[in-house]
């Protein structure tokens, strides 16, 4: 349990979907949360207005800090400069990114972080199913919504905490991956694919997060590593003293009438999630529920119940001839992914594939060819661009051809505005077809949903 002396916390980017789920945590342990951000968009919004901790106005306002104010959690959004943090440093406060707050809170617990360019959310909301099935209490920190779970986040004086470890920088005043803060016993590294191009601008110092990652793992500590990766394989093979290297693969499985078999010494075992990317993360879960001394036959009657986070391969809506999905993916590795798990579930449907470029890394030319492939799996591939979006954040939308070569795929549609895309959508061939939107976005503030009543038979 975080230390009660910290009574009063003031949450500088209170609206971030991790930052407003550690603060309905901290205030449903007892904490006087106050909080501010210069924009709270839903569902963080409303989740913080019930518990009314909403700042009553967005913006910064140095007057919210005081020398009643025990500590400060300065959230990555918040920039150096910001009068808040100013205002803090002025009075002596304390101040903590995240990631250091979270440990602070669960130093004295067993510590089992997730990190990877992909799969991390899949996996630590795997590991956070099977203890619930099992009724083993624990902690938890992860940054989606999953089944189950109200607040994404628990700090309680269970032994052991399961935190979804991202490669991304803390906060603008400790400029350090949040993972390497969060000091792991068990880590795990699910595979890696250069993304974050704004904070990594080559792969070499992305990579070198991930070996810094494994470097940090204790003596008598454990690293689970995807040997499948090249990057991973070669992290993982490296001789640590006294750490135990554990590598894990895809986990056999069948494709059978639109559904997904594991097969296992316990027989076939239907499950609710597809996808070889996700047949990995299956074993990297499970391999993480042995260290905490799950048998295998526990573990997989667990698992038969398992549904994917929040817009993970997100089951919309379906009949009988097709299906809709919204997912996360955004990075290239996560795209070809997704469209490779879509297309071998059903290969005889056509497969329509949406991708918005929605993130800073997406919309940089040196990182752009990233994408080569990543679409090739879609029967129809669609990139969007919301071309207002893209030259608010100061960058120029690519030309269609650049898409095109970037993505080395000369069929990609290209579209730059929600209208045109919408009538493109409404004119495609609607029965035997399986459709993916794929952003960390929303398309133009479009809602999915009517679209899916516009496409549906």
């Amino acid at each position: 349990m975080p230390e009660k002396s910290y009574h009063n916390i003031h949450m500088i980017a209170i609206g971030g979907s991790a930052m407003h789920n550690l603060a309905l945590a901290l205030q449903k342990n007892g904490f006087n949360i106050t909080g501010s951000d210069d924009k709270i968009y839903e569902p963080s919004r409303t989740r913080l207005a019930e518990a009314g901790i909403l700042p009553e106005t967005e913006g910064w306002d140095p007057s919210r800090i005081s020398e009643d104010t025990d500590l400060v959690i300065l959230g990555m959004h918040a920039k150096e400069g910001n009068p808040e943090l100013e205002k803090a440093r002025e009075l002596g406060i304390k101040i903590m990114s995240m990631p250091e707050y979270v440990y602070e809170a669960s130093k004295n617990k067993q510590r089992i972080v997730i990190g990877g360019s992909h799969g991390k959310t899949t996996i630590t909301s795997m590991v956070m199913h099977v203890l619930q099935h099992v009724k083993k209490e624990f902690d938890y920190f992860v940054g989606a919504q999953v089944p189950d779970f109200d607040i994404m986040v628990r700090l309680s004086d269970a032994a052991v905490i399961v935190i979804e470890g991202d490669e991304y920088l803390s906060s603008a005043v400790d400029p350090v991956s949040k993972f390497l803060r969060y000091h792991h016993h068990i880590g795990v590294i699910s595979g890696i694919a250069w993304d974050h191009a704004n904070v990594f601008p080559e792969f070499e110092n992305y990579l070198k997060q991930f070996e810094d990652f494994a470097d940090q793992t204790p003596k008598a500590g454990t690293l689970i590593y995807n040997r499948e990766d090249d990057h991973t394989k070669t992290i993982g093979e490296k001789n640590r003293d006294d750490v135990a290297s554990i590598a894990y693969g895809t986990h056999p499985h069948r494709i059978r009438d639109g559904k997904a078999f594991l097969v296992t010494d316990f027989g076939e075992i239907e499950v609710q999630f597809f996808g070889a990317h996700n047949m990995s993360n299956l074993c990297a879960a499970k391999e993480i529920c042995k260290q905490l001394c799950i048998v295998d036959l526990d573990f997989y009657e667990a698992i038969r119940s398992f549904r994917p986070a929040q817009r993970r391969l997100e089951l919309l809506a379906e009949n009988d001839t097709q299906s809709f999905y919204r997912d996360f993916a955004h990075a290239p590795s996560k795209v070809k992914a997704s469209v490779s798990a879509l297309k071998s579930l059903r290969p005889e449907r056509n497969l329509l594939a949406i991708l918005e470029l929605h993130t800073f890394s997406s919309l940089q030319e040196s990182f752009v060819k990233e994408y080569r492939n990543s679409l090739d799996p879609a029967d129809i591939a669609v990139v969007f661009l919301d071309k207002e979006v893209v030259e608010l954040k100061g960058n120029k939308a690519f030309s269609e051809q650049e898409i095109r070569v970037a993505f080395a795929n000369s069929n990609i549609r290209v579209f730059y505005n929600a209208d045109d895309l919408n009538r493109f959508l409404i004119e495609q061939e609607k029965e035997n077809t399986d459709v993916v939107f794929m952003s960390s976005g929303n398309f133009g503030n479009l809602d999915i949903n009517s679209w899916i009543s516009k496409l549906a038979i």
